[in-house]
């Protein structure tokens, strides 16, 4: 049971530093002033699923999924251990 618990704590850190590496690659949401004035549907944001920064988004999404699962079993696995 403690190798299980160190591989997932092993795991859990390095997808920690991942997601936050994703998050800082990511751009901002604001658009400046063009936000403010409405802004015009662009290709780029009608195909953003299939660019780089869609990507990214999704896989914030889903690492954070996988990074709150883990926290339960990390969690979990201490108390069964009576730690």
């Amino acid at each position: 049971m403690s190798a299980l618990r160190i591989i997932l704590t092993v795991i859990y850190v390095i997808l920690a530093v991942v997601i936050s590496a994703v998050v800082l690659m990511q751009e901002g949401k604001s658009q400046g002033l063009g936000s403010a004035l409405g802004g015009m549907d662009s290709y780029w944001k009608k195909n953003k699923g299939r660019t780089m920064e869609g990507a990214l988004e999704k896989f914030t999404k889903y690492g954070a999924i996988v990074f709150f699962i883990l926290t339960i079993v990390i969690n979990v696995l201490l108390e069964r251990q009576g730690l």
